[in-house]
């Protein structure tokens, strides 16, 4: 655990969880083994000769109460403020949170989901595993995304989406339905402007 760390009330830090600098756990948290909490966020300014300078990330990170962070889950620290997680959210194993973001209250997220710098989710969202968010976009709340969704815009509360870019999951799964026709659909429009054009000459 790191200098300058706050936790609260009956919190569970399983070993091998690392807490860094400056950091506050609220009341009730769980954080399971190999998760990180306040790591540096990605930040590195390009330089002329091609190389990257490291940005250094001085804020920190907040878990607010009766937040649970799976295995192997990594949350990095703000760059300058804080990055957030409010309360009641859970989190599964193997989730990268990056720097800056909020996330709403009582949101969960299944395994492997990403979150992109500075993107703020609402609250009683649901994410399914391999979700991916890039950044500075808002997540309005109710918000439900399908197994490996991916999302590069915002999105307004009250939704449930699937695919990449996401999309209505209506209209997403009659597409997918299609998806496996296609080599059949193209073969019948070739042979369809085969038709046409030999009309057209006779």
């Amino acid at each position: 655990m790191g200098e300058n760390v706050t936790v609260g009330d009956d919190c569970i830090l399983y070993p091998g969880a690392k807490i860094y600098d400056d950091c506050v756990i609220g009341n009730r948290c769980i954080i399971h083994s190999g998760a990180v909490i306040g790591s540096d966020g990605f930040g590195f300014a390009p330089q002329e000769d091609g190389t990257f300078k490291k940005i250094h990330q001085i804020g920190n990170t907040v878990l607010e109460d009766d937040v649970e962070i799976g295995a192997n889950t990594t949350i990095d620290c703000g760059t300058m403020e804080s990055t957030i997680i409010k309360k009641g959210v859970k989190l599964d194993n193997l989730i990268q949170i990056a720097h800056n973001v909020e996330v709403g209250e009582n949101s969960v997220m299944a395994a492997q989901t990403g979150i992109s710098g500075s993107t703020k989710i609402g609250k009683n969202c649901m994410f399914g595993g391999q979700v991916g968010l890039g950044g500075h976009i808002t997540v309005g709340d109710n918000v439900t995304l399908g197994a490996q969704s991916g999302v590069v815009s915002n999105l307004k509360s009250n939704q449930t989406l699937l695919g990449s870019p996401a999309i209505d999951i209506k209209t997403a799964m009659r597409a997918y339905v299609l998806l496996k026709d296609l080599p059949e659909i193209r073969r019948d429009v070739l042979q369809l402007k085969k038709t046409i054009n030999t009309d057209k000459k006779n």
